[in-house]
């Protein structure tokens, strides 16, 4: 367990930390960060290989076609959410060749596979015969903050306690939903947390709670940035850490900081924008942005506030 010097010493080291929003300076590092991206919003098809967004993360997707030279971005008829398509076998290949040797998701492994035994691929493409996938647990890449990114959210619960002096209990979450507990167990191992099972959808979650767990959080995406909106809600999650850790929410002070950084959170516009394109210099193009109302049904992430203690058999903590 941490004493009291150390966590003082890491509350010091967090808060000293100069704002520096950073991006994938490799192609390696982008590699990584694009194929947790599409382990959790991605599709890999014979026609084409596609990534949704939220619609506050159309920046995001900007960034990816102007990082890659190639993509179109779609508006998603009735939905708050974009999609970024990859149709000639021409980008499919330069996809397959960023994102060689780090996927992780059966899901997308099995759809990888399909698209390399295409016969219109294969004949375009006879040398790609050494396709890898990651089986590794090491997470020290941006394929944590990409898989983020696309299915996590950062959560402050403020709970009422009457045993406590000012009878407010404060939690931080950080959560990510999935319908099964592979990729949950990595992560889990990575940066310890519980895994809990939901019956009533057959659905797993991953959830950092502890103020330990958070420490090992706040390390990996100060070094592994997020680049979607859900960097703003992490730096609010943080800000309402170190204000834990510094002691102030044992005063109503603290408490209504804490409950000023919860009730920002999930409300970004001009904010997002200004922070994820203009900090960094990052070049739009609008006409990247093809508005043709597709009519799909999907099912986007997004930060809700969930009850994490919904049907739950399952609570195992390292």
């Amino acid at each position: 367990m941490t004493n009291n010097k150390t966590q003082d010493n890491l509350t010091s080291k967090f808060k000293n930390k100069q704002l520096h929003h950073t991006k994938p300076a490799t192609a390696e590092e982008f590699g990584h960060y694009l194929s947790g991206l599409i382990d959790g919003d991605g599709y890999i098809s014979k026609g084409q290989i596609n990534i949704c967004f939220n619609i506050l993360d159309l920046p995001l997707a900007q960034y990816i076609v102007s990082r890659l030279g190639f993509g179109k971005i779609y508006k998603i008829k009735d939905k708050n959410a974009y999609r970024l398509d990859f149709n000639s076998y021409a980008e499919k290949k330069k996809i397959l060749d960023l994102i060689n040797g780090k996927l992780r998701s059966t899901t997308k492994i099995n759809q990888v596979n399909k698209l390399l035994n295409d016969p219109l691929f294969i004949t375009r493409f006879p040398d790609l015969i050494d396709y890898k996938f990651n089986y590794s647990a090491d997470l020290n890449n941006f394929w944590l903050s990409g898989f983020s990114d696309a299915d996590s959210s950062f959560q402050i619960k403020m709970l009422n306690r009457k045993d406590r002096k000012n009878n407010t209990e404060i939690r931080l979450y950080y959560q990510i939903d999935q319908k099964t507990a592979y990729l949950l167990k990595i992560i889990q191992s990575f940066l310890g947390g519980n895994i809990g099972h939901r019956k009533k959808n057959d659905t797993y979650y991953y959830s950092s709670t502890s103020f330990i767990k958070a420490h090992n959080v706040i390390n990996y995406f100060d070094k592994f940035n997020l680049l979607s909106s859900k960097y703003l809600n992490y730096l609010k999650w943080k800000e309402a850490y170190l204000v834990i850790q510094a002691k102030e929410h044992l005063e109503l002070s603290g408490i209504d900081k804490i409950k000023g950084l919860k009730n920002s959170m999930n409300n970004f516009s001009k904010e997002t924008f200004d922070l994820l394109t203009k900090i960094d210099i990052i070049e739009i193009d609008n006409d990247t942005v093809l508005n043709l109302d597709l009519d799909l049904d999907l099912d986007l992430d997004l930060d809700l506030d969930l009850d994490l203690d919904e049907d739950k058999d399952i609570h195992t903590d390292k």
